[in-house]
């Protein structure tokens, strides 16, 4: 039978983590713009406070959960929590982030962990969690929210690079194996785009920050909302034949061929 493609989500519940602004806001607005009911939840109770305003001026029953997702139990919890609440989760958006920055001769084990704990580790806890609550209703999509970083190198971003492209992998395999359950997993891969710390990193870089912008092909950072449409494609009936890829929406930096000036 057709799907319907209209994008109507209608009586769907959601959950996007690292949603108190940037790309993750950014879904949650449009996925309750579509009609879903959107849970978000985030570490800081005053960032996320002002994205639950937003979020319930388009609809009164968006809800807010303050959450480290590296806290493995507390993240399936949480799931479990929404599942029972609301008697279904349809749609999981895994965006929640940690990024450290620099040499691998100077970084700690800790510091590496701490990335994969949240970049990697807890992807896999809440897509387990999420993925036993869509078997027993019949199906639900994921999309996990990676980074260009985990398709190319780059000095100074080896924990970031890595567990991002352990995200990219997993995504896949989680993908075959939720697919005999009617469960999609797919995964957008961002390049620059204009969130609270990258807007901080073009401020304080200078030269280098204009210089990262005119490599790309499309000369200009993306936007949240531009990240958001790909994402709740993805999740949508729209996508209902895709499942197991790794979408790049990067203004064309991860397939640029670099030739030196």
């Amino acid at each position: 039978m057709e799907q319907d493609m209209e994008g109507d989500m209608t009586g769907r519940v959601a959950l996007v983590t690292g949603a108190s602004e940037g790309i993750g806001l950014a879904t949650a607005k449009l996925l309750a713009r579509r009609g879903a009911t959107v849970a978000i939840c985030a570490r800081k109770q005053d960032k996320l406070d002002r994205g639950l305003e937003e979020l319930q001026a388009i609809r009164a029953d968006a809800e807010a959960h303050v959450l480290d997702v590296s806290d493995s139990d507390a993240c399936s919890a949480l799931i479990e929590d929404i599942a029972a609440r609301h008697g279904r989760l349809d749609m999981l958006v895994n965006n929640a982030m940690s990024n450290n920055y620099g040499a691998i001769a100077d970084n700690s084990l800790k510091q590496w962990r701490k990335d994969f704990s949240v970049n990697a580790d807890a992807v896999f806890v809440s897509v387990k969690a999420a993925m036993q609550v869509m078997a027993a209703q019949g199906g639900g999509s994921i999309v996990n929210v990676a980074s260009t970083n985990g398709l190319r190198a780059a000095a100074r971003m080896a924990s970031y690079s890595a567990s991002k492209a352990a995200m990219i992998h997993f995504t896949s395999c989680a993908a075959m194996e939720g697919a005999p359950l009617g469960i999609r997993v797919n995964v957008v891969v961002p390049g620059m785009v204009l969130t609270t710390a990258t807007e901080d990193y073009m401020k304080y870089s200078g030269e280098q920050a204009v210089r990262t912008v005119e490599a790309i092909p499309l000369a200009r950072p993306g936007q949240p909302h531009e990240l958001a449409e790909a994402i709740v494609f993805l999740l949508s009936d729209a996508a209902s034949y895709i499942t197991g890829i790794a979408l790049p929406v990067d203004g064309g930096k991860s397939v640029q061929l670099y030739l030196p000036a």
